[in-house]
């Protein structure tokens, strides 16, 4: 990952980098979505306003808050690594990467979806609608259940490469995954982290669609 990320870097290098991880990541996620929704791919199929939409939908909010996120995620990993003695380990994972990557795809989507309320109108305009449907999209987005479930996807494999570059550098996990050929020890551990972090976000999201549940019970 220092190969591709690194603070002495140039900033349009290191820009365009993020944006390659940030496009390549996005596939996968978009390619499961369209294939999961009933109907979804044979609509893009034919073009015109629904094809239009759907990929202004995915150019002005999915890909922005992808990079973004990418970019911190990125630049914080390496400003840490070029720090003397510093490794990028799990501890820093779970306490900076992971919550970064969280914390800042729900600030983007609040701003994002307040700038389409200004700029094309949606939510009726209203800004205030736009706050009010952030916490609702995101508790279906966690279960993949619209398509800001697929930016929120495309991020966390993002992270996978840093899974990777985490427990290289980890005493016990890293010496586990030694015993496999190759780096198939290191990939396996990383996809098992990406699955438990899918796990808590489920998790996470179950809960918080539970609890509205029954706000709106009570009011």
């Amino acid at each position: 990952m220092q190969k591709y990320f690194a603070i002495e870097m140039s900033a349009v290098r290191f820009v365009r980098n993020t944006l390659i991880f940030s496009l390549i990541a996005l596939v996968p996620p978009l390619m499961a979505f369209v294939a999961l929704t009933p109907g979804f791919g044979a609509m893009l199929a034919g073009g015109g306003p629904p094809l239009g939409r759907f990929m202004r939908q995915v150019i002005t909010n999915g890909l922005p808050v992808v990079f973004v996120v990418n970019y911190v995620s990125f630049f914080l990993f390496a400003w840490i690594v070029a720090k003397p003695g510093q490794r990028y380990g799990i501890k820093l994972v779970l306490l900076v990467d992971m919550p970064v990557r969280v914390i800042g795809f729900i600030a983007l989507h609040a701003v994002i979806y307040v700038l389409s309320a200004d700029w094309f109108g949606s939510f009726g305009g209203s800004r205030a609608t736009a706050l009010r449907v952030v916490a609702p999209t995101l508790a279906r987005s966690f279960l993949f259940e619209n398509i800001s479930g697929v930016y929120l996807y495309a991020t966390m494999v993002s992270a996978l490469p840093f899974y990777v570059t985490a427990i290289e550098n980890s005493d016990s996990l890293g010496g586990l995954a030694q015993r496999l050929p190759g780096r198939l020890g290191y990939v396996l551990f990383a996809v098992v982290m990406f699955a438990f972090s899918v796990m808590a976000l489920t998790t996470f999201a179950a809960l918080l669609r539970a609890f509205q549940a029954q706000l709106g019970a009570m009011s």
